[in-house]
């Protein structure tokens, strides 16, 4: 029987990554620091390789690091000249600092230090800063270990988490959002399990792997950690749940001139004859949307996002165009209730065909948003539409993005007493923000609402990001682009998908 991989894919992938900076957030007892000591035997032993730095929050880490490079220097071969004690200057702490080193023949340097340097001028090469989110003064450890970077110096930053506020979280948050360049690695427990550490396990021990033993061992695990589990295994910084964006970050990037357009309809409405709801639903267009469409930058992107709803809650379709600066600028925010599908679709399809050098659209694409996301990706491209099925890990992914166009303010948005509750409706729960399900309030009209413009806004700041497809030019017909819209006149694409004639052309109706 052949032996498997030595490392295990989450580890094979970590060394791989060589990316200046990166950072990982993980579960207790995954062996990252152990793969990490390989790659430091790796680097010190190379002829053209770097010093290393280790840093730990204490003894035993530093010395159980430099116990794992002895173990992989044998592995390797490597030739390794000394393995010692020293004490390293500090220029704020007298005696210095205790430091654990192994010498290789390359002449280089793998260094475990006991605790925390309080700064690392004058070094070069590599760092690891294991346990980061317990290490004090982290902000100025990773602005000093940024420095070696100058060098051609690389940085590694690992750790568990430590609560919500701590600044490795925000870190990861910050990485997450796009705020830092910087590579984001995710190993929860869960994951550690599935692609083989149980088995690893049983492989060193010299135990039989059974599937009920592995269950058996999880559960073990999880009930040792207890209320910390989620912490602890399954990387969710501990909090409580709370509102995710403050009323002062979203009335700072409030704009008073940026109109909602709001239209609803009884259930009549609805069984009325499809000649009569498409002419309703184009006078509607024509009346409240095109003098908006007609002012956008035709030289911009633009963008959208939404989120569907048939009856009870709302539609909300959010554009956006992005701006030379990056800023992007809403226009407009529709906001639809008890609308059919059918003329769900011919606004959407309005709106869209009219976006300067449309770039990209997002859909919530659960339950009855399906429909809208499949035929919006039906006319305007697969590659241009993103049908979101959202999920745990989806909403990890991209909420802190949504937050920090808040927090930078990157994005503005209608001053309305309803988007603001919307906003306001998006909570963090176990560390993940969302709008939680079966929550809802009631809005300016009376009638019940569930944070639909805020999932509608998440969309789009998703599209933005996510979406690299070729904008739908549009070719001139001689006059300007908004006094066609105005006029009725025809706007022709570019991309095949026919020809935008200012209200008559639907994409299959007959409007």
């Amino acid at each position: 029987m052949s032996l498997p991989d030595i490392l295990l894919p989450y580890q094979q992938e970590w060394l791989a990554d060589e990316a200046d900076v990166k950072l990982c957030e993980k579960s207790r007892r995954v062996g990252l620091s152990w793969s990490e000591a390989a790659d430091a035997s790796l680097i010190a032993a190379a002829e053209d390789g770097d010093d290393y730095w280790y840093i730990g929050y204490n003894h035993d880490m530093a010395q159980e690091f430099i116990n794992d490079v002895g173990f992989w220097s044998r592995h390797f071969q490597h030739a390794v000249s000394q393995t010692d004690e020293y004490v390293l200057d500090d220029e704020e702490r007298d005696g210095g600092i205790l430091t654990y080193r192994v010498r290789f023949a390359s002449g280089l340097r793998v260094n475990a230090l006991s605790s925390r340097p309080t700064n690392l001028r004058g070094k070069q090469g590599v760092v690891c800063i294991d346990e980061a989110a317990f290490v004090d003064s982290i902000e100025q450890l990773i602005k000093a270990a940024m420095a070696l970077l100058m060098w051609g110096g690389k940085v590694r930053i690992i750790s568990t988490h430590n609560g919500e506020d701590n600044p490795f979280n925000e870190l990861v948050l910050d990485s997450r959002a796009g705020k830092r360049p910087y590579s984001l690695h995710r190993i929860d427990f869960q994951q550690a399990v599935e692609q083989g550490l149980y088995r690893r396990i049983c492989l060193a021990k010299g135990d039989e792997w059974t599937e009920a033993g592995e269950e058996q061992w999880v559960q073990s695990i999880y009930t040792f950690y207890g209320d910390d589990a989620a912490e602890e295994l399954d990387c969710i910084p501990s909090s409580g749940m709370g509102v995710y964006l403050t009323r002062a970050m979203i009335e700072a990037v409030m704009d008073r001139d940026i109109p909602v357009v709001r239209w609803a309809q009884p259930d009549e409405f609805t069984y009325l004859p499809k000649h009569i709801r498409e002419a309703e639903t184009r006078d509607w267009c024509e009346s409240k949307l095109s003098p908006l469409l007609a002012e956008l930058d035709p030289m911009l992107r633009h963008y959208y996002g939404s989120d569907f709803a048939r009856s009870g809650d709302l539609s909300d379709l959010w554009p956006v165009a992005e701006r030379r600066d990056l800023i992007l600028s809403t226009p407009f925010v529709v906001e639809l209730r008890n609308i059919p599908f059918e003329q769900q679709r011919q606004i959407l399809f309005y709106i869209v065909k009219r976006l300067p050098r449309f770039s990209g659209g997002a859909h919530d694409a659960r339950g009855n948003g399906q429909y809208l996301a499949e035929v919006a990706a039906q006319e305007f491209g697969s590659n241009r539409i993103a049908e979101v099925m959202t999920s745990t890990e989806w909403y990890r992914e991209n909420m802190p993005r949504f937050k920090a166009a808040f927090e930078d303010k990157t994005i503005n948005a209608p001053y309305d007493a309803d988007i603001l509750t919307d906003l306001r409706a998006v909570k963090k729960d176990k560390g993940i923000a969302k709008v939680p399900e079966g929550i809802r309030v009631r809005g300016s009209d009376g009638l019940y609402r569930h944070g639909d413009a805020a999932i509608a806004l998440a969309m789009v700041i998703y599209a933005v990001a996510s979406i690299d497809a070729p904008p739908i030019e549009f070719e001139s017909t001689g006059r300007r682009a908004s006094a066609a819209l105005r006029t009725g006149g025809g706007l022709q694409t570019s991309t095949g998908f026919g020809s935008v004639r200012g209200g008559n052309d639907f994409g299959g109706f007959n409007g």
